[in-house]
């Protein structure tokens, strides 16, 4: 069982690393916690965190649905940070270094570290609007390109848990990841969980010493701790046992279904994260929206392709152009969906066609703002594809050939 889920593991890692370093792809929009540092900021303001797409919210509607299924196997199957942790402590015992057991009051206590975390993180990011966290954040450290944005602290913490983890298990999933806060709810809750046939059992505890998080599993009938991460150690440990082979089992209570396989397990991480990832390209959701005025009952919708319209503060800005009181104001009402986009961001204006039309929307983009408040020439950054400021009527400004 653990060759297979290691093989999960490295295609996860493997896909992770070639979208960013291949690709060029973002790593924090397929960042399911980054949905939930965005959520309050979308809800209240309509618009993302720069860096986050609303891709963040579909991946988090997949992890907590596998969650609810399958318990925390994000954590032991996808999550980078938790497989080049987990790789590490396997090093750690083949290099014979010394291993820490940390169980009891201690792991209860530190345990705690992951709510206070999760607290202060929303918090600060909420207030501020920035992702807070980036800073700190040891798994942007280890996966990104490593740009400007990644502070000196990103890589001391990450150097930490480097270290931490070839002595003990995975010591920053159990202890401080705001991730598994979050889905600890959702697991306590999960259909799939480990039972002990106690007739069947003979009292090795080899399951228990197997078990990453310390779970007690020789001491219970049905593990249902939230803290599970369905790695499915101990039901590995306790196939092997020759008087005990079938003391565990592995899916829903015995009551609603047969044992599961480590198949299910698998097929249902690799279908929650297809169906997420599909659901974000079928049902784009725009990144940035912001309105100006009432609705009318009738209204038009133009759809754009507009440059340099990279993030959340660049929309603001495009937004600024639309909302000016010179020749190219828009009268009456608008909204602004956009997709803010490194290239071609898709921007769709909604407006009064009895007020406004397409050809002043375009203007207002892309003509330079005499702004009276601050007396000063504000030029627009953005271009429009297939779009010249120069046509007017169809026709090109110029003089004609010779």
């Amino acid at each position: 069982m653990k060759k297979k889920r290691h093989a999960v593991q490295a295609a996860f890692l493997a896909l992770v690393l070639g979208g960013v370093f291949l690709v060029g792809a973002h790593c924090e929009r397929w960042c399911p916690f980054g949905g939930v540092e965005a959520i309050y900021t979308y809800a209240a303001e309509g618009n993302m965190l720069c860096s986050l797409s609303t891709s963040n919210f579909f991946i988090l509607g997949g992890v907590l649905a596998m969650t609810l299924l399958v318990r925390r196997a994000f954590c032991s199957h996808m999550c980078p940070l938790g497989t080049i942790s987990e790789w590490l402590h396997g090093m750690g015992r083949r290099l014979r270094l010394p291993q820490y057991q940390v169980s009891g009051n201690v792991d209860r206590f530190l345990s705690l570290g992951k709510y206070i975390l999760l607290v202060v993180v929303l918090v600060l990011t909420w207030r501020a609007s920035e992702l807070i966290f980036r800073q700190f954040d040891p798994c942007y450290a280890l996966i990104s390109r490593h740009g400007e944005d990644i502070t000196f602290w990103a890589y001391v913490v990450a150097g930490v848990i480097i270290v931490a983890s070839l002595f003990t298990t995975i010591p920053f999933c159990r202890w401080f990841c705001p991730l598994a806060a979050v889905l600890n709810p959702f697991s306590r809750l999960g259909v799939a969980r480990v039972t002990r046939d106690e007739a069947s059992c003979v009292d090795c505890g080899l399951c228990t010493k197997k078990c990453p998080t310390a779970i007690p599993v020789d001491r219970l009938v049905e593990v249902k701790a939230s803290r599970c991460l369905s790695c499915l150690n101990c039901v590995d440990a306790c196939t092997g046992k020759r008087n005990a082979p079938n003391a565990l089992r592995w899916g829903p209570p015995r009551r609603l279904a047969p044992r599961w396989s480590q198949a299910a397990l698998i097929a249902v991480v690799l279908l929650c994260t297809s169906v997420a990832v599909s659901a974000s390209y079928l049902f784009p959701m725009p990144s940035f929206v912001k309105s100006h005025g009432t609705r009318p009952a009738e209204t038009s919708t133009l759809h754009l392709q507009v440059s340099d319209l990279t993030c959340r503060g660049r929309a603001n800005l495009f937004f600024y152009f639309l909302e000016r009181d010179d020749l190219y104001e828009i009268p009456g009402y608008f909204l602004v969906e956009a997709w803010p986009d490194p290239n071609l961001a898709a921007v769709d204006i909604t407006y009064d066609p009895t007020l406004a039309d397409e050809d002043l929307i375009r203007q207002a983009i892309v003509e330079p703002y005499y702004d009276v408040a601050a007396d000063f020439w504000r030029h627009s950054p953005f271009g429009i594809e297939g779009y010249d400021p120069l046509m007017l009527d169809g026709d090109l400004l110029s003089e004609p050939s010779p």
